[in-house]
């Protein structure tokens, strides 16, 4: 046996990562460009403060007083009577995804989604024992509800992993959709991924609105996007109480630390000040889009903070092209497709020259 005696599906697989370059614009991991404001700063550093006088001493393993915060704001941001003990949190949706494969999947049991689909999915269920299960989404990326419904009465997969916005085309999926996987699942768990919720279109409803007709359901979101705080690492739940009870089998002891609590209880104060910039974010998005497509790229719809984009024939070539000239986007999603997080008006008129050059650049190789 080589060293170190590693799991064997393990064996030779690179750790998940986007590239992280210092380069002057970054736009290929969706965070908010817009960081938080003095006052939060002040706000959370003082709350930190306090912790820290208490570090000698383990925190509530049930990290009561915390729940009381993303409780309060998702029911200001399309849930309602979402109470603490409808709530759970852990560090970053990555480890609340975890944990709901870890409690919910395993050996024997099966998780699925629909591709393209978030890159990290296949790599929680592996982590959790569990059967991987792809789908297809339509062409435009849309979901095909007929083919979807197919598979999972065949399938019966104990957990159904649906981000919305999907990740990385930025698709929303419509009421009626999810109603319709909730109820195909049976009593297993269906999961709408919100990591990008509160980026959606006007008009465009969220999945907590769906908690009280649909007790399987699980609405997840984080506060690494719209909020700005990426760093601090945390992300939570909404669902049947119950279903946050069988998650806390499966949590490490003392699984968020006081630290991380001070400072997201602390943002969520600040919610409507951290959550000033989304609405140029989306109008910004917007604009990106209409560009795009005016240059004569094919572009999906987007409710989220980023925007795939196509098609190419040789896309690392594009991606290298912008990086040279000082622009990181993310190489992800279909072949011949490029996704771009939207950043701040400067961010995006710098890409956008980059881009024109780039192709330009491109054209002329192709005549010689």
């Amino acid at each position: 046996m080589s060293f170190p005696p590693i799991r064997e599906e393990l064996r030779g697989i690179e750790p998940y990562g986007a590239p992280q370059l210092d380069v002057p614009v970054q736009l290929n991991v969706n965070e908010n460009p817009y960081g938080p404001s003095p006052e939060a700063v002040a706000d959370i550093a003082a709350a930190v403060a306090a912790a820290a006088g208490t570090l000698n001493r383990y925190p509530d393993r049930e990290f009561t007083a915390l729940r009381e915060g993303p409780a309060a704001y998702l029911n200001t941001s399309g849930g309602s009577d979402i109470t603490p003990d409808m709530v759970w949190a852990a560090n970053g949706s990555n480890e609340v995804m975890l944990q709901i494969l870890q409690a919910f999947g395993g050996p024997g049991r099966t998780a699925l989604s629909f591709a393209p689909t978030y890159s990290m999915y296949p790599e929680y269920a592996r982590n959790a024992m569990t059967d991987w299960v792809v789908g297809h989404r339509a062409e435009d990326f849309s979901l095909d509800l007929d083919a979807a419904r197919e598979l999972i009465v065949s399938r019966k997969p104990s957990v159904v992993l649906l981000p919305s916005p999907n990740n990385p085309t930025g698709t929303a999926l419509p009421p009626e959709a999810i109603s319709m996987l909730c109820e195909a699942v049976g009593d297993r768990i269906p999961v709408v991924d919100e990591a990008y919720g509160e980026f959606r279109r006007e008009g465009v409803p969220s999945a907590l609105e769906l908690l009280p007709r649909h007790r399987n359901l699980v609405v997840s979101r984080t506060m690494s996007k719209a909020f700005a705080p990426a760093g601090a690492r945390l992300g939570y739940l909404a669902a049947d109480p119950a279903i946050c009870d069988a998650i806390r089998v499966v949590r490490l002891p003392y699984h968020l630390s006081a630290v991380t609590r001070a400072t997201a209880s602390a943002a969520l104060r600040h919610a409507p000040e951290l959550l000033g910039n989304v609405a140029e974010l989306r109008a910004e998005r917007d604009r990106t889009v209409v560009w795009l497509r005016e240059q004569g790229f094919e572009v999906a719809d987007s409710d989220a903070n980023f925007v795939l984009f196509g098609m190419f024939a040789d896309r690392h070539a594009v991606w290298q092209g912008l990086l040279e000239h000082g622009v990181l986007i993310r190489e992800t999603g279909p072949d011949g497709w490029l996704r771009v997080s939207i950043g701040t008006a400067d961010e995006m008129t710098a890409f956008k020259d980059a881009l024109t050059i780039v192709m330009k650049n491109e054209s002329m190789k192709d005549m010689t």
